[in-house]
């Protein structure tokens, strides 16, 4: 081999060393349908577009930078960023900005959403103490890690953002899930929060959360009493998803979202600007793409060496299966609009960062486990 490509290929083999290439070409194809999309819903206006390709690329060097860390380095740095993350959702109950509560920070040249990055340092936070204590978990160790999983929740739900703090309490309830908790107390958790609900619709939830929990009820039984309002969000949604058919309108060619019917075309029903012009096939391909990085989180997950690699790995896995559920059922009619975005695919640069770098956590754990198992 020539000496030039010989010293360029073991430039390229070192700085991929840790990269696990399966995931990365699966979330590349992820960022790509979501260049696609963002441009056509953004107006085919590049601007959209070179924004978000940014934030990709911030998230990238970030999960190549985390993936580069061992297990045993990221597992001492877990409460110190547990309480880093902790800090800026205190802050952002004071000043703190957004339509419907105070949930973003405007950091002059960016808008930064704290509760993105607790989806991250929770499942470090947990997974290092969970690593640390008998497993399966105890009472004492249980009751622990509900502290450290209701302080996060309790401060996103002051900011009124319900929709975020249920998804970071999924996030917990895995992390003890796959540390050994006993089903037991999960059919328990069920039926409190069953009983606490009514509480909960008097005194958590702000009237448009109440208007969108009766239009998804309303969509079940196949009337809106309110199509102009509270219903408008849903019934275009699934106009768009249903007109996609087999294979879409064509990019660019998608009517509800260029005719601003479709609202938050490039935020929350992004997916469904996917469904109307890329139609089912094209949908079926953005799935699978999530499943494939679903499932190999939970593979390396399987096949980590450490207790702390296993939990962080499968806990951000099935995060990501939940957030996909989430956005895929809310657009389809099929759960409440809670305004979670479709990880990687909608627009926003905290949301899209915050998945990247939890995928670096997952590679460092395929990694730096492959390298000991050959040593």
């Amino acid at each position: 081999m020539n000496p030039l490509l010989r010293w360029l290929s073991d430039i390229v083999a070192r700085v991929l060393r840790t990269v696990d290439l399966p995931l990365l070409v699966a979330l590349s194809f992820l960022m790509a349908a979501s260049l696609a999309v963002l441009y056509s819903a953004g107006g085919e206006s590049p601007r959209l577009v070179m924004a978000q390709g940014a934030r990709f690329a911030i998230g990238i060097v970030a999960m190549w930078g985390i993936s580069r860390i061992t297990p045993q380095t990221l597992r001492a740095a877990s409460p110190y960023a547990y309480a880093a993350s902790l800090l800026p959702l205190v802050v952002v109950l004071f000043l703190g900005t957004g339509r419907h509560g105070g949930h973003w920070l405007n950091l002059g040249v960016i808008y930064f959403q704290p509760s993105e990055l607790m989806k991250l340092c929770l499942p470090m936070m947990l997974a290092w103490y969970l690593d640390r204590s008998i497993l399966p978990p105890r009472l004492p160790t249980v009751l622990a890690a509900a502290t450290l999983i209701a302080l996060p929740v309790g401060l996103i739900l002051l900011q009124r953002d319900f929709g975020t703090a249920m998804l970071v309490l999924c996030t917990g309830a895995f992390a003890l899930f796959l540390a050994g908790l006993s089903w037991w107390w999960f059919v328990g958790a069920g039926v409190a929060t069953a009983a606490i609900a009514p509480a909960a619709w008097f005194w958590l939830l702000r009237p448009y959360q109440k208007d969108r929990v009766m239009t998804f009820v309303e969509g079940l039984t196949g009337s809106h009493d309110d199509p102009l309002g509270a219903g408008w969000n849903i019934i275009q949604s699934k106009i768009a998803i249903g007109s996609g058919g087999w294979f879409g309108k064509g990019w660019g060619q998608g009517s509800q979202s260029h005719l601003d019917y479709l609202p938050e075309h490039t935020t929350d029903f992004a997916f469904a600007v996917l469904s109307e012009e890329f139609g089912w096939v094209g949908v079926m391909l953005v799935l699978a793409a999530y499943l494939f990085v679903i499932g190999r989180c939970l593979w390396i997950a399987a096949e980590a060496r450490d207790g702390y690699s296993r939990i962080v790995a499968g806990t951000l896995g099935l995060a990501l299966f939940v957030y996909v559920m989430v956005n895929g059922g809310m657009i389809a009619g099929l759960l409440p609009v809670v305004g979670v975005p479709m990880p990687l695919l909608s627009y926003g640069g905290t949301s899209a960062v915050a998945v990247l770098a939890g995928m670096g956590l997952v590679m460092s754990a395929a990694s730096h486990g492959r390298h000991r198992k050959r040593g």
